[in-house]
């Protein structure tokens, strides 16, 4: 069994609660527009830590991080992009991927919006984790926490940041 945390969209800035709220899970990952190295090099000194670069994301990041992340953990398929939409509504170049080799999860960024849904079609379970960072339109800073154990995603958190 492995625990996750998951953010996107820091925009350069670190919320200090990460830390608390990241303190029990085994990796942290991260959906795109990390903003800088010095935010990335403080998360992966605190966990293990993968991560894709988003759009806002100098050359620094995209030396560092892939624009696409696929790996395979505790019997889960993963799927991480920065760009990618949702279920019905997918990015256009991940739709075609998405289409021909479908992972158990797939996670993006890039809107700031919350949104966990199943995608029957493709029998995955979507993930966005929302914003955490301070530039944006979101009103709210959010994180994800849940459990990957032989093949199943479960215990699923949502975390409003102050």
């Amino acid at each position: 069994m492995k625990k996750i945390g998951l953010m996107s969209d820091t925009h350069s800035y670190l919320h200090p609660q990460v830390f608390k709220y990241f303190e029990e899970v085994d990796e942290i990952w991260h959906a795109g527009d990390i903003g800088n190295v010095e935010l990335a090099d403080k998360l992966e000194a605190f966990k293990p830590f993968r991560a894709v670069f988003g759009n806002i994301d100098g050359a620094d990041i995209r030396i560092r991080y892939p624009e696409i992340l696929r790996f395979n953990l505790e019997e889960v398929e993963v799927m991480m992009t920065h760009i990618g939409g949702y279920p019905g509504k997918y990015a256009p170049g991940v739709r075609e991927i998405l289409k021909k080799h479908p992972p158990k999860l797939f996670i993006c960024g890039h809107s700031h919006i919350l949104k966990v849904m199943p995608d029957p079609a493709l029998h995955l379970l979507h993930m966005n984790p929302g914003a955490c960072g301070q530039q944006g339109w979101h009103k709210v800073k959010t994180l994800l926490r849940f459990q990957l154990d032989s093949g199943n995603i479960q215990q699923l958190e949502v975390i409003e940041l102050p």
